[in-house]
C-alpha cells in the first residue's frame, strides 16, 4: 500500500494524517476512538483505497503525533469538530464519507449535525446519537455504571500518573483484554504504547472527557 504522512494545518493546530488511494478519488476520512490514533484503521486504509477511494486517518488534536493545545477547553466537542471541517477543507472536498468509532464517532455525529452539507454519507460505530447519551449518562444507573471510568478521568492527573507506570502497561493491556483474543499481535501493541509516550498525549487524550462534562474548566 503506498501509504502517504502529511502534517495538516486546521482550526489553528496541526494534525498528523496518513492517507493512501487516488488524490481524485471521492473521500472516506476515518476517526478513531480512545486510546487509538490513525493507526487503528491501517488495514481499512488499505482495504478501501484498492477499492479507489482516497482514504484519510488522521491523529486528532492530542494524539500521537498532532498538535496537543493546552487546556480542556481546547477538546471541547466544538472544537474536534472544526478540526474535521478544516481537513474536509484543506483537501478541496466539499463532501466526504466520515466514518468514526467511539470518540471518533461522537466526532462525526457532532460533524453531521452541525455541518450536515459535509457529509455525503455517516457510518457510527458504537456511540448513540449525542441527546441520547447526553440524557443516559447521567441519568441512567446502567449507563452510569458502565462509564464509571469517564468520572475518574476527571480527577487532576490521576489518570496520567496510573496509566504511565511500566511504560503504559495499563492502555496497552487495555487494548488486549478489551479486543477478541489474538486482534493485535505484540509488535502492533507496541506502536500504541509509542503513541502515549509522545510528550503530553495522555493528558491530552483524557482531556477530551474532562472537556465533556460542564463546568470542568481547569488545566491539568
Amino acid at each position: 500500500m503506498d501509504l502517504r504522512e502529511r502534517f495538516i494545518e486546521t482550526n489553528g493546530i496541526k494534525l498528523h494524517v496518513m492517507e493512501a488511494g487516488p488524490a481524485d478519488g471521492p473521500m472516506l476520512l476515518f476517526l478513531h476512538g480512545f486510546p487509538e490514533f490513525w493507526y487503528a484503521w491501517r488495514k481499512q486504509l488499505s482495504y478501501f483505497a484498492k477499492k479507489g477511494y482516497l482514504v484519510v486517518a488522521p491523529d486528532q488534536r492530542g494524539y500521537n503525533l498532532s498538535d496537543k493545545p493546552d487546556g480542556i477547553a481546547a477538546y471541547k466537542i466544538d472544537e474536534l469538530a472544526k478540526d474535521i471541517v478544516g481537513l474536509i477543507d484543506a483537501y478541496q472536498r466539499k463532501q466526504i464519507f466520515l466514518v468514526g468509532h467511539d470518540w471518533g464517532a461522537s466526532v462525526s455525529w457532532w460533524v453531521a449535525l452541525k455541518y450536515p452539507d459535509r457529509v455525503a454519507k455517516l457510518v457510527i460505530l458504537n456511540v448513540p446519537h449525542p441527546k441520547i447519551m447526553a440524557r443516559t449518562l447521567f441519568t441512567n444507573p446502567r449507563q452510569m455504571q458502565k462509564s464509571w471510568y469517564i468520572f475518574y478521568f476527571q480527577l487532576p492527573g490521576a489518570v496520567e500518573k496510573f496509566a504511565s507506570v511500566n511504560n503504559y502497561a495499563w492502555p496497552v493491556n487495555l487494548l488486549a483484554a478489551t479486543s477478541r483474543p489474538g486482534a493485535f499481535t505484540p509488535e502492533e501493541l507496541e506502536e500504541y504504547r509509542k503513541a502515549f509516550m509522545q510528550p503530553g498525549a495522555f493528558s491530552a487524550m483524557v482531556n477530551w472527557y474532562r472537556a465533556m462534562i460542564p463546568g470542568t474548566t481547569e488545566k491539568f
